[in-house]
């Protein structure tokens, strides 16, 4: 076998530029093949982030319009079970405000401050003031702060069906990006909704986010088989967004695809090399073969120069990322000493 492989290496050191040529081919080919998963896969962490990362992944709602009365004890009963990140309860009803002689609807969600500022983010999302802490403070959209024209601290009404007019204090102003949300809901405290809509201590729903949100629906049936949620509709965003499920997997698919068509094609571009550099050595092989080597070592000859050259190629790619990563963590460094 070391005879084979003296040859096979004096065969690359005497054509140096189809060597060269090669090993950039299947760096090239390798990295374009990396680059694409990782795009593809870049990109359905961001669209998970953007549609899912800021929601509820897991919903319990009463059957009907009832309402949860001991929600506390089943967030208690959630925050057991593994994978959960945090559950809330809210408190949701419809209202009217009157802007400019315009009764516009608004959702009021009353909610557990903490829970939901880690389920919506809502710290990130305020573009002023401070998030509500009872005492009716609220928090509005920014379109509908906009549209009104109010400042904060001012006093808002809001109407509530059977019950009358409510004041509400603007503590913030949010922008959660969606224009929906943004004209229409307005955030509380669950104890001030619950004062407000005179329905004491119950939640309409619990929300919970989890940490891994693709084990949605596992999680979801273990939370279904709670004690204290028996009897209560559970439903999961897998469930909810089989539209976005069936994206996601058509992109999954595509990089496969590409990836195996990239792979292909430098099998192909080193195996033509490899055929051509047969017929080019064909005197040379004769030589040999007239020497007494065998056809399976003439053959070992040229896998060997097959597998010298795919592993070229690979220095080639970890020499290339370590570059690149080192004059990244330069780049980086140098913009934090400027600032």
């Amino acid at each position: 076998m070391l005879l084979p492989f003296k040859i096979a290496l004096r065969f690359l050191k005497s054509a140096k530029g189809q060597t060269l040529l090669i090993t950039l081919g299947i760096a090239i080919g390798v990295s374009v093949q990396i680059f694409i998963g990782l795009l593809i896969q870049g990109l359905q962490t961001s669209l998970i982030d953007k549609t899912i990362g800021s929601a509820s992944h897991i919903t319990i709602r009463a059957e009907g319009s009832a309402n949860i009365s001991d929600y506390d004890a089943i967030i208690d009963e959630i925050g057991n079970v593994v994978g959960v990140k945090v559950a809330s309860a809210t408190l949701d009803n419809p209202a009217l405000i009157n802007i400019n002689s315009e009764n516009i609807s608004l959702l009021v969600r009353g909610v557990t401050v903490s829970g939901a500022n880690i389920i919506y983010k809502l710290n990130s999302a305020l573009t002023s003031g401070e998030l509500p802490s009872g005492g009716n403070t609220a928090i509005i959209g920014k379109t509908l702060f906009d549209s009104g024209g109010f400042a904060l601290g001012d006093t808002i009404t809001v109407f509530v069906p059977d019950i009358g007019n409510k004041p509400l204090v603007i503590s913030g102003v949010f922008d959660l990006k969606v224009s929906a949300i943004n004209r229409s809901w307005v955030i509380t405290d669950i104890s001030t909704a619950q004062a407000l809509f005179n329905i004491p201590d119950v939640a309409s729903s619990i929300e919970v986010q989890i940490n891994d949100v693709f084990q949605s629906v596992d999680l979801a049936d273990t939370v279904a088989a709670l004690p204290l949620v028996t009897g209560l509709k559970v439903v999961e965003w897998q469930g909810e967004n089989g539209e976005l499920l069936s994206g996601l997997s058509g992109q999954s698919v595509s990089s496969i695809m590409i990836q195996v068509f990239v792979i292909i094609a430098v099998v192909l571009g080193i195996a033509s090399v490899l055929a051509i550099s047969v017929l080019q050595k064909s005197k040379q092989i004769g030589i040999l073969k007239a020497m007494g080597i065998k056809d399976s070592a003439a053959s070992v000859i040229f896998l060997t120069q097959g597998f010298v050259l795919g592993i070229l190629g690979a220095v080639a790619l970890t020499v290339f990322i370590m570059l690149h990563w080192g004059y990244r963590t330069f780049f980086n460094k140098e913009q934090q000493l400027k600032q």
